[in-house]
Protein backbone atom coordinates (compact mmCIF):
# COMPACT_ATOMS: atom_id res chain seq x y z
CA UNK A 1 0.00 0.00 0.00
CA UNK A 2 1.37 3.52 -0.79
CA UNK A 3 2.52 5.57 1.94
CA UNK A 4 0.24 8.81 2.25
CA UNK A 5 2.28 12.22 1.32
CA UNK A 6 1.79 15.69 0.50
CA UNK A 7 4.45 17.44 -2.18
CA UNK A 8 4.45 21.38 -2.90
CA UNK A 9 6.72 23.41 -4.44
CA UNK A 10 7.10 26.61 -6.74
CA UNK A 11 4.36 27.74 -8.71
CA UNK A 12 6.45 28.27 -12.21
CA UNK A 13 9.52 27.36 -13.39
CA UNK A 14 11.55 28.82 -16.19
CA UNK A 15 14.40 27.40 -18.03
CA UNK A 16 16.45 28.34 -20.68
CA UNK A 17 20.00 29.85 -21.09
CA UNK A 18 19.74 33.91 -21.12
CA UNK A 19 16.54 33.56 -19.00
CA UNK A 20 17.04 36.33 -16.56
CA UNK A 21 16.22 39.05 -19.94
CA UNK A 22 12.76 37.82 -19.53
CA UNK A 23 12.10 38.86 -15.60
CA UNK A 24 10.65 42.11 -16.62
CA UNK A 25 7.72 40.36 -18.51
CA UNK A 26 7.30 37.91 -15.55
CA UNK A 27 7.09 40.62 -12.91
CA UNK A 28 4.84 42.59 -15.63
CA UNK A 29 2.89 39.52 -15.67
CA UNK A 30 2.45 39.80 -11.87
CA UNK A 31 1.79 43.00 -12.02
CA UNK A 32 4.41 44.37 -10.16
CA UNK A 33 5.30 48.22 -11.11
CA UNK A 34 7.78 49.01 -7.92
CA UNK A 35 10.37 46.10 -7.66
CA UNK A 36 12.49 45.63 -4.88
CA UNK A 37 15.62 44.02 -6.47
CA UNK A 38 17.42 42.04 -3.69
CA UNK A 39 20.93 40.85 -4.29
CA UNK A 40 24.59 41.73 -2.91
CA UNK A 41 27.27 43.30 -3.63
CA UNK A 42 29.39 41.36 -5.25
CA UNK A 43 26.77 40.25 -7.74
CA UNK A 44 25.95 43.88 -8.59
CA UNK A 45 29.84 44.72 -8.97
CA UNK A 46 30.20 41.48 -11.66
CA UNK A 47 27.24 43.00 -13.78
CA UNK A 48 25.77 39.37 -13.35
CA UNK A 49 22.56 41.37 -12.24
CA UNK A 50 22.38 43.63 -15.25
CA UNK A 51 20.17 41.93 -18.23
CA UNK A 52 17.50 41.56 -15.42
CA UNK A 53 17.69 44.73 -14.14
CA UNK A 54 17.45 45.95 -17.78
CA UNK A 55 14.55 43.81 -18.76
CA UNK A 56 12.59 45.47 -15.20
CA UNK A 57 13.27 48.85 -16.77
CA UNK A 58 12.22 48.16 -20.49
CA UNK A 59 9.08 46.62 -18.74
CA UNK A 60 8.36 49.90 -16.89
CA UNK A 61 9.05 48.60 -13.43
CA UNK A 62 10.61 51.01 -11.42
CA UNK A 63 13.61 49.05 -9.40
CA UNK A 64 14.02 49.54 -5.88
CA UNK A 65 17.41 48.29 -4.82
CA UNK A 66 17.86 46.36 -1.69
CA UNK A 67 22.25 45.38 -2.32
CA UNK A 68 23.21 45.13 1.36
CA UNK A 69 23.19 41.06 1.30
CA UNK A 70 25.59 39.08 2.90
CA UNK A 71 26.12 35.59 3.64
CA UNK A 72 24.44 33.93 6.74
CA UNK A 73 22.14 36.71 6.50
CA UNK A 74 21.48 38.43 9.99
CA UNK A 75 18.01 39.18 11.54
CA UNK A 76 18.78 42.82 11.64
CA UNK A 77 19.79 42.66 7.78
CA UNK A 78 16.33 41.15 6.48
CA UNK A 79 14.34 43.67 9.24
CA UNK A 80 16.27 46.53 7.46
CA UNK A 81 15.51 45.67 3.94
CA UNK A 82 11.75 44.94 5.16
CA UNK A 83 11.45 48.40 5.95
CA UNK A 84 12.91 50.05 3.23
CA UNK A 85 10.74 47.77 0.91
CA UNK A 86 7.77 49.00 2.82
CA UNK A 87 9.14 52.97 3.04
CA UNK A 88 9.24 52.62 -0.88
CA UNK A 89 5.90 51.12 -0.80
CA UNK A 90 7.60 48.28 -3.34
CA UNK A 91 4.25 45.78 -4.78
CA UNK A 92 6.82 42.50 -5.59
CA UNK A 93 10.32 41.16 -4.99
CA UNK A 94 12.63 40.24 -7.16
CA UNK A 95 16.15 38.78 -6.59
CA UNK A 96 18.62 37.27 -8.64
CA UNK A 97 21.57 35.92 -6.03
CA UNK A 98 22.95 33.22 -4.03
CA UNK A 99 21.01 31.32 -1.22
CA UNK A 100 21.60 34.26 1.22
CA UNK A 101 20.03 36.98 -1.45
CA UNK A 102 16.75 34.30 -2.21
CA UNK A 103 15.90 33.34 1.39
CA UNK A 104 16.72 37.11 2.40
CA UNK A 105 13.93 37.97 -0.44
CA UNK A 106 11.29 35.36 0.65
CA UNK A 107 11.24 37.03 4.55
CA UNK A 108 11.32 40.64 2.49
CA UNK A 109 8.35 39.50 0.52
CA UNK A 110 6.33 38.45 3.93
CA UNK A 111 7.56 41.34 5.85
CA UNK A 112 7.15 44.24 3.75
CA UNK A 113 2.92 43.58 3.86
CA UNK A 114 2.88 41.84 7.27
CA UNK A 115 3.03 43.14 11.21
CA UNK A 116 3.84 39.58 12.37
CA UNK A 117 7.18 40.30 14.32
CA UNK A 118 9.41 37.54 12.70
CA UNK A 119 10.39 36.19 15.86
CA UNK A 120 7.47 34.34 15.86
CA UNK A 121 8.00 33.10 12.38
CA UNK A 122 9.97 30.85 13.30
CA UNK A 123 9.85 26.95 13.27
CA UNK A 124 7.24 25.39 10.78
CA UNK A 125 4.22 26.96 9.20
CA UNK A 126 3.85 30.34 11.61
CA UNK A 127 3.87 32.60 8.83
CA UNK A 128 0.24 34.45 8.98
CA UNK A 129 -0.90 36.14 5.77
CA UNK A 130 0.32 36.56 2.48
CA UNK A 131 2.97 37.54 0.45
CA UNK A 132 4.31 39.86 -2.30
CA UNK A 133 4.22 38.77 -5.58
CA UNK A 134 8.27 36.79 -5.58
CA UNK A 135 10.46 36.29 -8.53
CA UNK A 136 13.91 34.12 -7.28
CA UNK A 137 16.88 33.64 -10.04
CA UNK A 138 19.79 31.80 -8.58
CA UNK A 139 23.41 32.49 -9.55
CA UNK A 140 24.79 29.27 -7.67
CA UNK A 141 23.79 25.81 -8.22
CA UNK A 142 23.62 24.75 -4.78
CA UNK A 143 20.87 25.56 -2.19
CA UNK A 144 18.26 25.35 -4.44
CA UNK A 145 16.37 27.97 -2.43
CA UNK A 146 14.23 28.69 -5.64
CA UNK A 147 12.18 25.60 -5.17
CA UNK A 148 11.48 25.49 -0.97
CA UNK A 149 9.28 27.48 1.53
CA UNK A 150 12.84 28.15 3.90
CA UNK A 151 14.34 30.92 4.85
CA UNK A 152 17.32 30.83 7.09
CA UNK A 153 18.38 33.56 9.12
CA UNK A 154 21.52 33.76 11.51
CA UNK A 155 19.44 34.98 14.94
CA UNK A 156 21.42 37.07 18.15
CA UNK A 157 25.41 36.32 17.65
CA UNK A 158 26.15 32.84 15.62
CA UNK A 159 22.37 30.83 16.27
CA UNK A 160 21.29 30.13 12.90
CA UNK A 161 16.93 29.72 12.63
CA UNK A 162 14.89 28.60 10.18
CA UNK A 163 11.17 30.07 8.60
CA UNK A 164 9.53 27.21 7.10
CA UNK A 165 6.19 28.03 5.53
CA UNK A 166 4.41 27.51 1.98
CA UNK A 167 3.86 31.83 1.59
CA UNK A 168 7.72 31.33 0.63
CA UNK A 169 7.38 29.57 -2.33
CA UNK A 170 8.18 32.14 -5.35
CA UNK A 171 5.86 32.33 -8.05
CA UNK A 172 8.67 32.53 -10.28
CA UNK A 173 11.83 30.55 -10.15
CA UNK A 174 14.16 31.62 -13.37
CA UNK A 175 17.16 29.12 -14.11
CA UNK A 176 20.09 30.66 -16.05
CA UNK A 177 23.00 28.53 -16.57
CA UNK A 178 24.53 32.17 -17.64
CA UNK A 179 24.33 33.23 -14.38
CA UNK A 180 26.93 30.42 -12.92
CA UNK A 181 29.03 30.49 -15.80
CA UNK A 182 31.66 33.67 -13.48
CA UNK A 183 31.42 31.42 -10.17
CA UNK A 184 34.93 30.78 -8.47
CA UNK A 185 35.79 26.90 -8.35
CA UNK A 186 35.57 26.93 -4.63
CA UNK A 187 32.54 28.22 -5.01
CA UNK A 188 31.01 25.78 -7.58
CA UNK A 189 32.57 23.21 -5.36
CA UNK A 190 31.02 23.79 -2.05
CA UNK A 191 27.33 24.64 -3.65
CA UNK A 192 27.33 22.14 -5.53
CA UNK A 193 28.53 19.28 -2.62
CA UNK A 194 25.43 21.30 -1.14
CA UNK A 195 23.02 20.28 -3.92
CA UNK A 196 24.17 16.47 -3.39
CA UNK A 197 23.78 16.84 0.52
CA UNK A 198 20.49 17.68 -0.23
CA UNK A 199 19.42 15.24 -2.26
CA UNK A 200 21.14 12.52 0.17
CA UNK A 201 19.08 13.95 2.80
CA UNK A 202 16.08 13.78 1.37
CA UNK A 203 16.56 10.30 -0.22
CA UNK A 204 16.61 9.13 3.67
CA UNK A 205 14.57 11.65 5.89
CA UNK A 206 13.10 9.67 8.70
CA UNK A 207 9.59 11.12 8.53
CA UNK A 208 8.57 12.53 5.01
CA UNK A 209 10.37 10.49 2.19
CA UNK A 210 8.45 9.75 -0.37
CA UNK A 211 8.25 8.24 -3.90
CA UNK A 212 8.02 12.20 -5.91
CA UNK A 213 11.03 13.07 -3.23
CA UNK A 214 12.64 10.11 -3.69
CA UNK A 215 12.78 10.34 -7.84
CA UNK A 216 13.60 13.68 -7.60
CA UNK A 217 17.07 13.48 -5.65
CA UNK A 218 17.27 10.36 -7.47
CA UNK A 219 17.08 12.35 -10.74
CA UNK A 220 19.30 15.36 -8.66
CA UNK A 221 22.49 12.98 -7.48
CA UNK A 222 22.62 11.97 -11.15
CA UNK A 223 23.29 15.26 -12.68
CA UNK A 224 25.20 16.43 -9.53
CA UNK A 225 27.96 13.14 -9.79
CA UNK A 226 28.09 13.57 -13.20
CA UNK A 227 28.80 17.23 -13.39
CA UNK A 228 30.34 18.24 -10.55
CA UNK A 229 33.87 17.46 -12.05
CA UNK A 230 33.67 19.12 -14.82
CA UNK A 231 32.23 22.66 -13.82
CA UNK A 232 35.52 22.92 -11.30
CA UNK A 233 37.61 21.89 -14.05
CA UNK A 234 35.83 23.77 -17.03
CA UNK A 235 33.89 27.08 -15.35
CA UNK A 236 32.81 28.36 -19.24
CA UNK A 237 31.61 24.78 -19.86
CA UNK A 238 27.69 25.69 -19.92
CA UNK A 239 25.79 22.60 -21.19
CA UNK A 240 27.70 20.93 -17.41
CA UNK A 241 26.35 24.27 -15.56
CA UNK A 242 22.83 23.93 -16.84
CA UNK A 243 22.76 20.30 -14.91
CA UNK A 244 23.99 21.20 -12.25
CA UNK A 245 21.16 24.20 -11.89
CA UNK A 246 18.87 21.84 -12.88
CA UNK A 247 20.17 19.17 -9.86
CA UNK A 248 20.47 22.08 -7.71
CA UNK A 249 16.69 23.07 -8.01
CA UNK A 250 15.80 19.07 -8.34
CA UNK A 251 17.31 18.47 -5.26
CA UNK A 252 15.79 21.62 -3.94
CA UNK A 253 12.39 20.29 -4.73
CA UNK A 254 12.96 16.69 -3.23
CA UNK A 255 14.61 18.43 0.61
CA UNK A 256 11.48 20.69 0.77
CA UNK A 257 9.15 18.05 0.47
CA UNK A 258 11.33 15.19 2.65
CA UNK A 259 13.67 17.59 5.01
CA UNK A 260 17.33 17.21 5.58
CA UNK A 261 18.48 16.38 8.99
CA UNK A 262 22.04 16.05 10.76
CA UNK A 263 24.86 17.34 8.20
CA UNK A 264 23.35 20.25 8.02
CA UNK A 265 22.38 20.69 11.71
CA UNK A 266 26.09 19.96 12.58
CA UNK A 267 27.09 22.45 9.46
CA UNK A 268 25.18 25.36 11.00
CA UNK A 269 26.93 25.91 14.12
CA UNK A 270 30.14 26.12 11.85
CA UNK A 271 28.70 28.97 9.57
CA UNK A 272 27.42 30.48 12.24
CA UNK A 273 30.54 30.33 14.54
CA UNK A 274 33.39 30.66 12.04
CA UNK A 275 31.32 32.16 9.34
CA UNK A 276 32.39 28.86 6.82
CA UNK A 277 30.55 28.79 3.64
CA UNK A 278 27.46 26.63 3.93
CA UNK A 279 28.42 24.27 1.46
CA UNK A 280 32.23 23.91 2.40
CA UNK A 281 30.52 23.44 6.08
CA UNK A 282 28.37 20.53 5.01
CA UNK A 283 31.24 18.87 3.44
CA UNK A 284 33.69 18.92 6.13
CA UNK A 285 31.23 17.20 8.40
CA UNK A 286 29.21 14.83 5.58
CA UNK A 287 31.78 11.92 5.08
CA UNK A 288 31.38 11.40 9.24
CA UNK A 289 27.57 11.85 9.31
CA UNK A 290 27.53 9.10 6.40
CA UNK A 291 28.93 6.61 8.59
CA UNK A 292 27.32 7.48 11.93
CA UNK A 293 23.90 6.93 9.86
CA UNK A 294 25.31 3.20 8.83
CA UNK A 295 22.81 1.31 10.97
CA UNK A 296 19.82 3.02 9.94
CA UNK A 297 20.88 4.19 6.07
CA UNK A 298 23.16 1.80 4.73
CA UNK A 299 20.77 0.41 2.47
CA UNK A 300 19.55 3.66 1.00
CA UNK A 301 22.78 4.94 0.65
CA UNK A 302 24.10 1.95 -1.40
CA UNK A 303 20.87 2.33 -3.49
CA UNK A 304 22.31 6.23 -4.78
CA UNK A 305 25.95 5.43 -4.01
CA UNK A 306 26.47 4.73 -7.74
CA UNK A 307 24.17 8.06 -9.14
CA UNK A 308 26.43 10.09 -6.93
CA UNK A 309 29.65 8.09 -8.08
CA UNK A 310 29.21 6.45 -11.08
CA UNK A 311 32.32 4.65 -10.41
CA UNK A 312 31.35 2.73 -7.57
CA UNK A 313 28.49 0.84 -9.52
CA UNK A 314 28.76 -2.70 -8.15
CA UNK A 315 30.67 -1.63 -5.41
CA UNK A 316 30.39 -4.35 -2.56
CA UNK A 317 30.22 -2.48 -0.08
CA UNK A 318 28.45 1.19 -1.46
CA UNK A 319 27.15 2.43 1.82
CA UNK A 320 30.77 2.40 3.52
CA UNK A 321 32.10 2.98 -0.51
CA UNK A 322 30.14 6.07 -0.91
CA UNK A 323 30.99 8.01 2.95
CA UNK A 324 35.35 7.56 1.58
CA UNK A 325 34.38 9.10 -2.31
CA UNK A 326 32.80 11.72 -0.11
CA UNK A 327 36.07 12.20 2.05
CA UNK A 328 38.02 12.54 -1.21
CA UNK A 329 35.97 14.84 -3.48
CA UNK A 330 36.35 18.08 -1.25
CA UNK A 331 39.74 18.03 -1.65
CA UNK A 332 40.08 16.76 -4.89
CA UNK A 333 37.98 20.68 -5.77
CA UNK A 334 40.14 22.27 -3.90
CA UNK A 335 38.12 22.01 -0.91
CA UNK A 336 39.36 21.44 2.84
CA UNK A 337 39.21 18.24 4.40
CA UNK A 338 39.65 18.84 8.19
CA UNK A 339 37.59 21.17 10.66
CA UNK A 340 41.35 22.07 11.77
CA UNK A 341 41.76 24.17 8.90
CA UNK A 342 39.19 26.28 8.82
CA UNK A 343 40.05 27.23 12.76
CA UNK A 344 38.62 24.50 14.62
CA UNK A 345 40.19 23.36 17.51
CA UNK A 346 38.68 20.66 20.49
CA UNK A 347 38.34 23.35 22.65
CA UNK A 348 35.48 24.21 20.43
CA UNK A 349 33.29 21.40 20.08
CA UNK A 350 31.40 21.39 23.16
CA UNK A 351 30.11 24.57 22.19
CA UNK A 352 29.49 23.25 18.54
CA UNK A 353 28.09 20.54 19.23
CA UNK A 354 25.64 21.85 21.76
CA UNK A 355 24.53 24.59 19.16
CA UNK A 356 24.21 21.35 16.82
CA UNK A 357 21.65 19.74 19.23
CA UNK A 358 19.12 22.89 18.77
CA UNK A 359 18.47 22.07 15.85
CA UNK A 360 15.61 20.25 16.43
CA UNK A 361 13.84 21.04 13.05
CA UNK A 362 16.50 19.06 11.40
CA UNK A 363 17.24 16.37 13.87
CA UNK A 364 13.93 14.40 13.73
CA UNK A 365 14.53 13.80 9.90
CA UNK A 366 17.92 11.95 10.29
CA UNK A 367 17.73 8.44 10.06
CA UNK A 368 19.50 7.63 13.14
CA UNK A 369 18.53 9.50 16.48
CA UNK A 370 21.37 11.69 17.45
CA UNK A 371 22.63 12.59 20.88
CA UNK A 372 24.87 15.09 22.29
CA UNK A 373 27.98 12.65 22.61
CA UNK A 374 27.36 11.29 18.94
CA UNK A 375 27.82 15.14 17.88
CA UNK A 376 30.79 15.32 19.75
CA UNK A 377 32.32 12.47 18.19
CA UNK A 378 31.19 13.59 14.72
CA UNK A 379 33.36 16.89 15.27
CA UNK A 380 36.41 15.26 16.62
CA UNK A 381 36.26 12.73 13.60
CA UNK A 382 35.97 15.55 11.37
CA UNK A 383 38.95 17.77 13.28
Amino acid sequence: MQTAFTFQTTRAILSETGATAKIGELAKGLGMTRAAFVTDKGILAAGIAGPAMESLKEAGIAVILIDHVVPDPPEAMILRAAAFAREKRVDGVISVGGGSSLDAAKLVSVLAISDQPIETMYGIGNVKGGRLPLILAPTTAGTGSEVTPISIVTTGAAEKKGVVSPQLFPDWAVLDAELTVGLPAAVTAATGIDAMVHAIEAYTSRHKKNVMSDALARQALGLLGANIRTVCAEPGNREARGAMLLGSMLAGMAFANAPVAAVHALAYPLGGHFHVPHGLSNALVLPHVLRFNMPEAAGLYAEIAPLAFPELAGARDGAAAMAEAFGRLGPELGMQSRLSEVGVSHNHIPMLAEDAMKQTRLLVNNPREMTLEAAQAIYEAAL
